[in-house]
């Protein structure tokens, strides 16, 4: 047999069904919007300083693309220009959050930097959050075709033990078939991304994570999003801001001789 091209000997891409769409554009409450930059306010009123912090975007269990709240948890060393976060300190956040939330995604501040753009340090940052959440934030998002070369099929009872050294995957059923094709299922998670800073700016993300549970290919991808501000019904009240206020001061840890090798990540 001849080819006239070298593309005839190509595999067909293997067969999918989408089962579920991951958001696309990113929604976030009022009230969430007011918090995360009155946190930004805080911060200098109460250490007299601009500096970079992280907190968690929440949502309810029931409706998780939508960032309900921010949550501000116990930053591990707070600069002008650097912040660190560690999955340590997301898993215990996330076992102080009542039984009807969900940590959906992070959101950080650049403070007074000048720099409007996701750092190499916030990928990484990013990298642990979405590990952290998708593990808990997750759909079967597709059914795709497990391509195998030599697939030998068996029946059962009907083979030798010498059998199954034909053939890279053995299918055995109990009853004679002449095809198959082997369907995985596809899980999917997503995870929000979004840094402002203390002049009103704002950029996101959403950050996606898939993994079929026979083959174990994982794929991870991003996409610049559009953010969406929606009227939950809740405002930012006096109250809520001298509680926003307690937890600045405990938990933002201004860190002004950072050690060596911090600067070195810097």
């Amino acid at each position: 047999m001849r080819f006239r091209s070298l593309s005839e000997l190509e595999r067909p891409e293997p067969k999918e069904v989408i089962l579920a769409t991951l958001p696309q554009e990113i929604t976030m409450a009022n009230y969430a919007k007011a918090k995360a930059f009155k946190i930004n306010e805080l911060v200098r009123e109460i250490h007299q300083e601009s500096y970079v912090w992280y907190g968690f975007t929440i949502a309810d269990k029931n409706n998780p693309e939508l960032i309900a709240d921010v949550g501000l948890p116990k930053n591990d060393q707070n600069l002008q220009d650097f912040t660190t976060l560690g999955p340590e300190r997301i898993a215990e956040y996330h076992e102080s959050l009542p039984a009807d939330a969900i940590i959906n995604g992070w959101i950080h501040s650049h403070g007074a930097l000048k720099y409007k753009h996701f750092s190499h340090t916030d990928e990484q940052n990013q990298a642990t959050v979405l590990d952290f959440v998708t593990a808990r934030l997750r759909w079967v998002v597709a059914k795709k075709e497990v391509p195998i070369q030599d697939l030998h099929l068996l029946v059962k009872g009907e083979f030798e033990e010498s059998d199954l050294e034909k053939g890279s995957v053995s299918l055995i059923t109990d009853g004679a078939i002449s095809e198959a094709t082997i369907m995985e299922t596809i899980y999917g998670g997503f995870c929000y991304s979004i840094v402002i800073d203390d002049e009103g700016w704002h950029e996101q993300e959403i950050h996606y994570k898939e993994r079929g549970v026979l083959s174990g290919h994982s794929m991870v991808s991003k996409k610049s999003s559009d953010i969406v501000f929606i009227d939950t019904g809740r405002s930012l009240t006096e109250a809520d801001i001298e509680l926003l206020s307690k937890e600045v001061e405990e938990n933002i840890q201004p860190n002004i001789n950072p050690p060596p090798e911090l600067i070195e990540r810097m």
